[in-house]
């Protein structure tokens, strides 16, 4: 149980970390990432947060994925929902400033780019499953037998067009932030020599049955003796 309870708090963490390095490249103030561009498109015609139209997207895409009965597990779920709420958090707390300068804001950029690679390793690391826009890639690779890299520059591309159209904010910073992400969860998974492809990602249909299959030896160890 303990073990369960630190691989939460991981969860936990990794989603507080990412939420806040979205904040921060938002903040930055250089364009938008491709993915936050289509969220602000979204919610300049809907009236929605940055944050809410990240949890709407989400769970959109989390209801394709269970109609396509693909797998989805616990920390998708709170992807779903705990990444966005975290933007809206922090962006209402008003304490993280708005740069005006170019090289300022290349710096937030970046540094936003390496707390959403650190908040990466931390859910990853729990194993609970991918967030729902990795998932997204990783499906339609698996689907087309396109490399996951290939997919990841069509959903990108597409997501940063539509939401261009839809008149959110791109510049110089969404190509900072296309280009970067990569480096930066390359960097940090290197340094604290984190191999993602041994972290067995848990459907939420295990970790259910592992959670009653937890509840049932406590109760069969807290019945009296006779």
């Amino acid at each position: 149980m303990y073990r369960e309870v630190l691989r939460i708090a991981r969860l936990f963490l990794g989603l507080f970390l990412y939420g806040a390095g979205v904040v921060l490249t938002i903040h930055a103030n250089l364009g938008y990432s491709p993915w936050d561009v289509f969220h602000a498109g979204l919610g300049r015609h809907t009236g929605l947060s940055i944050g809410a139209a990240n949890i709407v997207l989400s769970v959109a895409i989390v209801v394709a994925f269970l109609v396509m009965k693909e797998h989805v597990g616990f920390g998708t779920l709170c992807n779903m929902i705990a990444v966005g709420g975290v933007i809206d958090l922090l962006t209402r707390w008003g304490r993280i400033p708005v740069m005006e300068g170019f090289m300022s804001g290349v710096v937030m950029m970046f540094g936003g780019l390496f707390v959403i690679a650190a908040g990466s390793f931390f859910y990853i690391g729990a194993g609970y499953g991918s967030g729902p826009r990795d998932s997204l890639m990783v499906i339609m690779a698996k689907r087309t037998g396109k490399p996951v890299g290939f997919c990841r520059c069509c959903v990108e591309g597409t997501v940063l067009f539509l939401g261009w159209l839809l008149g959110g904010y791109a510049g110089i910073g969404t190509v900072l932030a296309a280009l970067g992400v990569g480096l930066a969860v390359q960097t940090v998974f290197t340094l604290l020599r984190f191999d993602v492809g041994k972290v067995h990602q848990e459907p939420l249909r295990e970790t259910w049955a592992r959670f009653i299959a937890g509840c049932t030896i406590t109760r069969e160890n807290k019945r009296p003796k006779t």
